[in-house]
This record gives C-alpha cells, sequence and structure tokens, in this order.
C-alpha cells in the first residue's frame, strides 16, 4: 500500500517560516520524481516545486523562487520543502506528489494535504 504523509504544516506569521515533509512507504522512493503542489479553495493546483529522483535537479514556481527549498533523502524516502520569508498570499493546502514513469508504464501518487496559514 502506498502512502505519502506530509506534515509541517501550521499557523505562521508573514516573514516567518516552517519546513514540509513528505515521507513516503509503498514505494520505491528512490526513482521517483517528486513535487509540492498547493492549493486555495476555489483555485486550481499549483505546482511549487520539483526535484529529481536522485535530488540532482530542483525547479520552483516564480512566486516561490528565492524563499523556497526543495531536498530529499532518499534514506529516509521523505521530502521536504523549506518555505522561508512566508507571505500570506502563501496559505494552502500543501501535497506532496509522486511520479514514475518509463515507457508506456506510469505511477502517480498522491498525499493527503498539509494546511499551511500565514496571517498575523
Amino acid at each position: 500500500q502506498v502512502q505519502l504523509v506530509e506534515s509541517g504544516g501550521g499557523l505562521v506569521q508573514p516573514g516567518g517560516s516552517l519546513r514540509l515533509s513528505c515521507a513516503a512507504s509503498g514505494i520505491t522512493f528512490s526513482i521517483y520524481d517528486m513535487y509540492w503542489y498547493r492549493q486555495v479553495p476555489g483555485k486550481e493546483r499549483e505546482l511549487v516545486a520539483v526535484i529529481t529522483s536522485t535530488g540532482g535537479s530542483t525547479k520552483y514556481a516564480d512566486a516561490v523562487k528565492g524563499r523556497f527549498t526543495m531536498s530529499r533523502d532518499n534514506a529516509k524516502n521523505t521530502v521536504y520543502l523549506q518555505m522561508n520569508s512566508l507571505k500570506p498570499e502563501d496559505t494552502a493546502v500543501y501535497y506532496c506528489n509522486a511520479r514514475w514513469k518509463a515507457w508506456n508504464l506510469e505511477r502517480d501518487y498522491w498525499g493527503q494535504g498539509t494546511q499551511v496559514t500565514v496571517s498575523s
């Protein structure tokens, strides 16, 4: 059974920091590219960051570039999102996503999400 479990969300003041974690089980974590998305009620899910399976490459949405850092520890089957200089517009439910594709096979798994609220 595949599980992606996010943690680390919460309430933080503007300018503050949070570190999200996503622990994976039931998959060969080291072959999956990992993604963080976020979603605000009434809006589409938005890609925040992605990291390749080896951790050798990361990409970020323009809205978070320079403030957020995504990393992974394949020995712990865990991916992280360090969020600094948080703004009220970062408020959303943050979701972890694991994807693998080879030839005509694809696997795509999602976590349940963790709420991040940035407010004074």
